[in-house]
Parts: C-alpha cells; sequence; structure tokens
C-alpha cells in the first residue's frame, strides 16, 4: 500500500550574509547550505490500518505527506504509494489518494462550499449519482447539510475543517494523508472530527495516515504509529509498545483525607507531582513493585480514594522528545 526504502530528502537552503555589501555581493555568488530533511527512511503501511506519524516540529513530517503525494520529489531512495510513483503525479493516482492540510485550505474561500465541490465533482470525473450520494452520506457523517450553501469565510474553524474532509473524500479515496488535520480547533471540534473519522474508517476500510501533536487524535484513531526525530525513524510499532518504550511503568494516583508530609517515607523513591496542599498525589511506579508499594501506602497513610492508569501516550512522547536517545536507534 505505503512501501519506502532508503527515501531521503535533502534542501538547498540560501545562506543570506548580513549587510548590504555582502548582500549585492550575494547577487553574484551564492553560499547554499545542505539540510536533510528525511534520511534514509524506511516505511511498509498495509491496506486499512489507520497510522499516526509522530515527531516534533522540523522532524520531517509534513515532507513525507508531501512526498507520498507527490508534492515534491525524494532525493533519492524507492517510493510507492497504492504501486504508483507518486512523483509521477499520474492522473489514476491523484484520484486514488487525498491530502488535507489542517494549515491550508483547497476550497475557495468567498463561495459556498457546495460550489467548491461541484468544481471537484468534474475534476475528478465522479457521475451525477455518485456525487449526489456522496455528498448525502458525508453531509450526514459530518453533521454539514446546513452549511453547505454558507460562504466558506463566513464559516468557524471547526465547520471549515469539516467540509474541507468532505471535499477530500468525495472521489473515494483509497489511502487518506492527514497533516495536522485538528491544529487549532477546539476539544469539542476535535473529538467530533476524531469520532467522524473512525465511523468513516469502519464503514470503507480506508488506509489514513495522520500526523499531529494532540496526543488525543493518536490514541482514538491509531492502531500502530512511526517516531520520527531529525528525519529519522525511531520507532516504527503498536501503540503498546510505544507505551512500554521506557519501561513497564504504571501511573497511580492517591487521595489523601489530610495533608502528607512529603520529605520521608516512601515518597522520595518515586516520581511524585503532588497538588498544592500535598491531599492528592501521582507516582509513576515500575509494574513489579505495585503490589507492594500499593499495599505499603494503603496501610500508612489516610488514603480515601486511588486509581491505576497506563502511561499516557504524551507523557511518553514528551520524554522521549526530551532525551531522542531513550528511543535508541531503530532496526
Amino acid at each position: 500500500m505505503i512501501f519506502s526504502e532508503g527515501l531521503n530528502k535533502n534542501f538547498k537552503i540560501y545562506k543570506k550574509p548580513p549587510g548590504f555589501i555582502q548582500s549585492l555581493k550575494s547577487l553574484f555568488y551564492r553560499e547554499y547550505q545542505e539540510k536533510q530533511a528525511v534520511d534514509s527512511f524506511d516505511i511498509h503501511i498495509p491496506k486499512g490500518k489507520i497510522v499516526g506519524l509522530l515527531g516534533p516540529n522540523g522532524a520531517g513530517k509534513t515532507t513525507l505527506m508531501k512526498m507520498f503525494t507527490g508534492i515534491i520529489i525524494p532525493s533519492s531512495g524507492s517510493l510507492k504509494v497504492l504501486g504508483y510513483t507518486p512523483s509521477k503525479r499520474e492522473r489514476v493516482f491523484r484520484k486514488k489518494i487525498a491530502l488535507v492540510m489542517g494549515h491550508k485550505s483547497q476550497l475557495w474561500w468567498d463561495l459556498p462550499a457546495m460550489d467548491s465541490f461541484n468544481l471537484l465533482k468534474r475534476y475528478y470525473e465522479i457521475s451525477n449519482e455518485d456525487f449526489k450520494q456522496r455528498v448525502d452520506e458525508l453531509s450526514e457523517l459530518l453533521n454539514v447539510k446546513h452549511i453547505l450553501n454558507i460562504h466558506v469565510r463566513k464559516l468557524s474553524l471547526g465547520e471549515r475543517m469539516k467540509v474541507e474532509l468532505m471535499s477530500s473524500l468525495l472521489h473515494k479515496p483509497e489511502v487518506i494523508f492527514l497533516d495536522e488535520p485538528t491544529i487549532g480547533l477546539d476539544l469539542i471540534a476535535q473529538k467530533n472530527i476524531r469520532d467522524f473519522l473512525i465511523q468513516y474508517h469502519k464503514k470503507t476500510g480506508t488506509t489514513i495516515l495522520i500526523t499531529s501533536h494532540y496526543m488525543a487524535d493518536i490514541d482514538a484513531l491509531c492502531s500502530e504509529l512511526i517516531l520520527i526525530i531529525n528525519g529519522s525513524k525511531r520507532f516504527d510499532g503498536s501503540i503498546k509498545q510505544f507505551e512500554n518504550l521506557l519501561g513497564s511503568e504504571k501511573i497511580v494516583n492517591f487521595s489523601f483525607s489530610k495533608p502528607i508530609e512529603v520529605k520521608n517515607g516512601i515518597w522520595p523513591q518515586f516520581k511524585a507531582n503532588w497538588n498544592h496542599d500535598k491531599t492528592q498525589v501521582e507516582l509513576s511506579i515500575p509494574e513489579k513493585q505495585m503490589r507492594e508499594v500499593s499495599q505499603k501506602i494503603l496501610s500508612e497513610y489516610p488514603v480515601c480514594d486511588f486509581n491505576t492508569d497506563k502511561m499516557p501516550i504524551e507523557r511518553v512522547m514528551k520524554k522521549l522528545l526530551e532525551n531522542p536517545e531513550l528511543a535508541g536507534p531503530y532496526q
């Protein structure tokens, strides 16, 4: 479905010297430096998967998305999507994919969304019958029937994102590339987009590759994820494997009926996060010590409530971004 081997992308960046004289000289002689955005990237995503592509700003995520869709050409390496070479931009290939970028719009700002849909209908050569059916299905799933004839510039950000998604799915793409689809949206709008994507995937089995800085998107949507740091792949596996990258620690939250003295006892041994009045604490405890530590706290302190949870994916991500070497070299 999506396959790459030894994929590289280098950009030539112009080094502009300071000062007027140096700027004049640069008209005749320019100095450039090479920046490697993607470094020997291998990927294999089978049909029907929802895969998250994670990494800090500047890691190479959007560059990868643009190579996968043929917007930019790789410097070297091999890349196939649906058996096609994306950089050739064959019409039959473009009709089988969709790219949604949260910070860019493909809809005409001063036209109603429905007018843009009709233009896309002609571009993708969708029959009248199929077009009507798709518009009805998608507008119902996204709950946007009432806004299709309103100018796009008058829609809220959440509404615009919904009609952006709808426009990208009119031609029934086999692969959907989503580059930060929930960026800038409020919590309710983010959840609405996630719920739609879950329903759409269950109904169609479409392959989806998504980048997002919101870990709630990744946790809710993805079965697998890929971590990229400085253009290199550092992890490729399941969500559970990712959560266990830092070891099998569990998060335990205790609530107490009175403030606790934190300088003594068991607390200094673990990563403890206390609330302001020392009546609640969150501990990161190795799974092997869970039973022993919990029993000790329950017997020695006035616990009124407690619960356990897995290591949140955003916390694993934060630690790996702060210390990339914790991920180790990708094997």
